[in-house]
């Protein structure tokens, strides 16, 4: 099967066009993590910390000025702030604008940010870059996903929107690479130069946007049938009027009359009936993959190693950050191979054993015996895998392919906030968490107790919420919640109702979609299908 290239016998048209144009929008992910990434390092870095401290207090361990608790919360979680409005911003963007100008547009709003930051010689400019930065980055992360998952077949869609992690964990290696050459310069390159490298992943990715086509269903949404048919035309490298381009165009046509005969959909009704439970599962899917503790890693990483005694932590800083894109590769295959479901409980159970692992690790032995050392990096690795073949891409996924389209655009930018909030609180208070002196916590190796706890509650979640949506179009993901109550109970699902049948048939203002199934199905003279509510 190697990665899901080919298209299932069959399938009419190419489908390498859509390959192509969903793997070039996950670029956007290389400006998420090497945005992300970057600071961990820039922390550590000599010229910068003698120029933009304002303590006065030496850290023994280095010998270098140390900041306050409050100034490491601030300067690393500014930019989770602003990628929490960016995601909420995102919505509006790209209905108004569509999903191809909306992503343009969050990548000029980036590219202010990282002037900023360049810019500053002093803590509250290189926050404020930061702030405008992270505002960028939380609209191109909504924004990736939701055009991604528009335009991709079905039968690949989950390795094409995987691949946005796998380029979030590029950026991520990127950003430790640039960061351990740069690191002991003693001028202001040390820290402008790795800044700098962003205006290089905007151009790519805008110029690149230039040349790409909206996706066909924004173009249904926004009433231009004959632009959808277009584009689609191009993603499937078939003529307008082929059979199976007709066919996928009107059923995707038929699905939003549908949606819309039920009322058009306001941020309140996101929060209602079927809808809130999918939006419920998407908020605390991406919630639960920050709280997972990976990101204390890669924000934090560099200066817990270094504390806990490990020399070379930009070089261990690198390992990880590599051993993450690595493992992120299996993760695409593993997305379309095991389903949803079965990946997230691994990933999962695999976190969950590392984490505690570590937890006791260094806390039992002690960070300070070389063993101790050896045995803390390696589960760390070990849980970098597990968490990057599995929670990394598949949560990107999930609530990528759960929405309806009249509320995609909402309900994406809520997970993707969602997801932000949470990486914002855990950037804020890991300095309180694990650093010594008055008023923190000083959990050192401890912290990781509480990774691993919650790991343990993403098991639970995963099996009681997770639908298994892997081969499926969007559309038929809208049937399987219509008739599946529950979670565990959706693998093996077999979607019967065609939209275009339904429309045929006729419905009234507020029907059920099971009462459209019986009504097809009558007549065609088909039986009750065995998941009818």
């Amino acid at each position: 099967m190697g990665l899901a290239i080919k298209p299932p016998p069959g399938t009419p048209g190419k489908a390498w066009p859509a390959i192509v144009v969903g793997f070039f929008v996950a670029f956007g992910g290389v400006l998420f993590g090497y945005d992300t990434g970057t600071i961990g390092g820039i922390l550590a870095m000599p010229y910068w910390l003698e120029t933009f401290t304002t303590t006065g207090v030496i850290n023994p361990a280095t010998g270098l000025p140390t900041l306050t608790a409050s100034q490491s919360a601030e300067i690393v979680s500014l930019l989770s702030a602003g990628t929490f409005f960016g995601a909420l911003t995102a919505s509006p963007a790209c209905d108004l604008l569509g999903r191809r100008m909306g992503l343009m547009a969050a990548v000029g709003v980036f590219t202010v940010g990282v002037i900023l930051q360049t810019a500053s010689t002093a803590i509250p400019l290189f926050v404020a870059g930061r702030f405008v930065a992270g505002y960028g980055v939380g609209m191109i992360s909504a924004s990736i996903p939701l055009y991604q998952s528009e335009t991709a077949p079905k039968w690949i869609r989950g390795t094409i929107v995987g691949s946005y992690q796998l380029a979030i964990t590029i950026g991520l290696l990127l950003a430790s690479v640039v960061d351990h050459a740069t690191k002991d310069r003693n001028d202001t390159g040390s820290y402008r130069i790795p800044i700098a490298v962003q205006f290089a992943w905007a151009i790519i990715l805008f110029s690149g946007m230039l040349m790409l086509p909206e996706t066909p269903r924004y173009h249904i949404k926004s009433g231009h049938p004959e632009k959808a048919a277009k584009s689609l035309s191009r993603l499937r490298r078939l003529d307008a009027d082929h059979p199976a381009l007709v066919e996928e165009l009107g059923e995707i046509t038929a699905n939003h009359e549908y949606e819309l005969s039920l009322g058009k959909a306001t941020y309140l009704d996101c929060f209602k009936g079927n809808l809130g439970k999918r939006l419920a599962t998407g908020c605390l899917l991406q919630s639960l993959q920050q709280l997972t503790g990976v990101n204390f890693i890669f924000y934090y990483g560099t200066s817990y190693f270094t504390n806990s005694g490990i020399k070379n932590s930009f070089i261990i800083s690198m390992i990880t950050s590599a051993v993450n894109t690595g493992s992120t590769f299996p993760g695409l295959y593993m997305v379309e191979a095991w389903g949803r479901r079965p990946l997230l409980l691994f990933g999962a159970i695999g976190m969950a054993t590392c984490q505690f692992i570590v937890a006791g690790v260094g806390t039992g032995i002690g960070t300070a015996n070389e063993i101790g050392q050896k045995a803390l990096i390696s589960f760390v690795c070990i849980y970098i895998f597990f968490f990057a073949c599995s929670w990394g891409p598949c949560a990107w996924v999930v609530t990528g392919e759960i929405f309806p389209l009249k509320v995609r655009a909402k309900a994406l930018s809520m997970t993707t906030a969602s997801n932000w909030l949470l990486n914002w609180a855990i950037a804020y208070a890991t300095p309180y968490l694990v650093d010594a002196g008055p008023g923190n916590a000083n959990l050192q190796s401890k912290v990781f107790f509480i990774w691993g706890g919650f790991c343990f509650v993403c098991i639970f979640f995963v099996w009681a919420m997770i639908y298994e949506t892997k081969g499926m179009s969007l559309e038929q993901v809208d049937e399987m919640y219509a008739k599946v109550g529950k979670a565990w109970q959706s693998p093996g699902f077999q979607p019967t109702v065609s939209f275009q049948e339904v429309a045929e048939v006729g419905y009234e203002r507020k029907s059920s979609l099971v009462d459209l199934e019986n009504s097809a199905q009558r007549k065609k003279s088909i039986g009750t299908n065995e998941y009818a509510a």
